[in-house]
């Protein structure tokens, strides 16, 4: 199930001026890598930021197809509705789309999980490098940005990854005056992020100007959840509550849709984009800070996934 944009009866709540600029740099961005290499692929999620990034391809190159592939890797332990708009929305545009599971990398032996529930997210590394190798891409377009999480802020537009899939966070290329540099050895290829100078509140203001279809998850709902600290944690068959735990109906909305074994909802009564956004320029607590199970392991716990291969 997907949700829309709806139509707003009140004053506008972005600035044109900036998302005009963001949009620019960003259709910049996709067109250099469309120049500059070979066999890049977009990553698309079903998440919000990478339906920004299809979007913002659809400038960039339409009437054409998009120079590249739609790519996701797939734990198995997505939510069922984000899949479902995932499909939807690559059959809508017309576009390619590759998805390779952790479930077949398991299979393989190239992963192997420490219990039949652990979370596979950051196996999500291994299956993703296959892919890399298996299709032979040399640049891969994702929707990460820095205001998500300090490693991510680390990162340059055109990043590099060497023959292993590793990002060394001391050996990144300056790029000055907006030159992106595709030029790399064989075997290494680039992560490249068109939305990295986004925030949060960027994009949920282009998804309003744009009216952009989004899955039903990112509206608030009441769904069954469990207080883990800090952190609202939801009841599927793949996370059940612990004992002593008490389960709860809460009004909840997901700020990111990943892996439903390490993303948490907020609480929330949001129920359109227009609530989101007020939501979302008052909140103190950054993007992953306030949803990410995985990142409350330690601090340098994205770092260490990242320089791993990690997205």
């Amino acid at each position: 199930m997907t949700r829309t944009h709806q139509t707003a009866t009140e004053p506008q709540l972005w600035d044109d001026e900036t998302l005009d600029w963001l949009e620019a740099e960003a259709i910049y961005i996709l067109r250099e890598v469309a120049a500059q290499f070979q066999r890049p692929a977009l990553l698309f999620s079903g998440g919000k930021d990478s339906v920004c990034l299809l979007r913002l391809a659809e400038k960039a190159f339409r009437p054409a197809r998009f120079p590249f592939p739609l790519l996701h890797i797939d734990t198995g332990h997505n939510y069922p509705e984000v899949i479902a708009f995932r499909d939807a929305r690559a059959k809508e545009l017309g576009e390619r789309l590759i998805v390779r599971s952790v479930e077949d990398s398991i299979r393989r032996g190239t992963v192997r999980l420490a219990h039949p529930l652990e979370s596979r997210n950051r196996h999500q590394s291994v299956t993703l490098l296959e892919a890399i190798e298996e299709f032979g891409f040399d640049c891969l377009i994702g929707g990460a940005r820095r205001d998500e999480e300090k490693a991510r802020a680390k990162e340059r537009v055109f990043s590099l990854r060497d023959e292993f899939g590793q990002w060394d966070p001391k050996a990144q290329r300056p790029e000055l005056w907006n030159l992106y540099n595709g030029h790399i050895p064989p075997g290494w290829h680039v992560r490249a992020f068109p939305i990295s100078n986004w925030t949060e509140l960027d994009v949920w203001r282009y998804i309003a100007r744009e009216r952009l279809a989004l899955p039903s998850i990112y509206f608030a709902h009441e769904r069954p959840c469990v207080r883990r600290g800090r952190l609202l944690a939801p009841v599927t068959p793949l996370t059940p509550p612990k004992e002593g735990e008490v389960v709860e109906p809460v009004w909840v909305r997901f700020r990111t849709v990943g892996d439903m074994t390490c993303t948490a909802p907020v609480e929330s009564r949001a129920t359109t984009v227009e609530a989101i956004i007020r939501e979302t320029a008052e909140t103190m607590i950054s993007e992953r800070g306030a949803t990410r199970l995985d990142d409350q392991t330690h601090e340098a716990s994205m770092e260490q996934r990242k320089r791993e291969g990690y997205f």
